[in-house]
């Protein structure tokens, strides 16, 4: 298949590659950019595959804690101004207080607020404020203590970013501290058991091709790949990452310092997984001119 600059710009953007190598990885996957990134990376020409840039949405999370139970709320609205206006703040903080009694989305939507249910809650908002609005997702965790923190909180509770931590032992600072290096450090699991196996297997295959390029002898790329997938669960795993509250301890070893027990967590990000469509403004216009 033809592969375009367009294609071609955006493998680039998200792995560093020089232009010549994207293309020819564009060609030698027919366009797959997923398996383009992979192939770029088995010959050494990516760094990694930095996929996040594509995910833009606008609203909140919000994330609220009672006893032994944290919940964190994600409400989308289509642009960072509503998201700053004080109205849909206050209902992204009541609908975060009433998820403590949901049991999942589904209960949170026919949950009451004031006699309306939080869905009635939402459309009277999006006649009132004339732009559309949805609540994605909830999330809960219990635990002996729940930490929670809200990366550049815009009021109480709510912001771009909202992590909770669950612990056993410990205290809340501590695990406010490990909260907000989950916030900064984006862990993809707990633990290594924990961890999707699908997504061990696809890094354990990419190490094997590009341990396999170096042409060394078959042990030596079994020790390669051993060593290499050490690091990739240091780097994915919370417990395996370096403590950014002290790089010389690892989340692990700093939570035994403090006697705790970290049992879970929960990191929620405005627009995960979304697309935002980027619209050309400029043939917009000249559309709007020519009619």
């Amino acid at each position: 298949m033809a592969i375009t600059a367009a294609q071609v710009k955006q493998l680039r953007e998200m792995t560093g590659a020089g232009m010549m190598d994207a293309k020819k990885a564009l060609t030698e996957t027919d366009g797959d950019m997923d398996a383009a990134i992979d192939w770029l990376r088995t010959k050494g020409l990516a760094a990694a595959a930095k996929k996040s840039g594509r995910v833009a949405a606008e609203g909140l999370v919000g994330v609220a804690v009672e006893g032994g139970k944290g919940v964190a709320v994600e409400v989308n609205s289509e642009t960072d101004f509503v998201a700053k206006n004080a109205e849909f703040q206050e209902m992204v903080g009541q609908i975060t207080r009433a998820a403590l009694g949901a049991s999942d989305i589904e209960a949170l939507k026919a949950a009451d607020l004031g006699g309306k249910s939080v869905a009635d809650v939402i459309t009277d908002k999006i006649a009132k404020i004339g732009e559309n609005m949805t609540l994605r997702r909830m999330a809960a965790i219990e635990g002996e203590t729940i930490a929670a923190y809200v990366h550049n909180a815009v009021a109480e509770g709510m912001g771009k970013i909202g992590v909770l931590v669950a612990l056993k032992g410990g205290d809340e600072a501590f695990g406010k501290q490990v909260a907000m290096h989950v916030a900064a450090a984006n862990p993809a699991s707990l633990s290594e058991a924990d961890l999707d196996p699908a997504v061990l297997e696809h890094e354990r295959q990419i190490q094997v091709e590009i341990a396999r390029e170096s042409g060394k002898p078959e042990a030596v790329i079994e020790k390669m790949i051993e060593g290499r997938m050490r690091k990739f669960l240091s780097e994915v795993t919370l417990l395996g990452q370096s403590f950014v509250i002290n790089p010389d301890l690892t989340v692990a070893q700093a939570a035994k310092e403090a006697g705790a027990e970290i049992t879970g967590f929960i990191r929620m990000e405005v627009g995960e997984g979304i697309e935002k469509k980027e619209d050309d403004f400029a043939a917009e216009v000249a559309s709007m001119a020519k009619s």
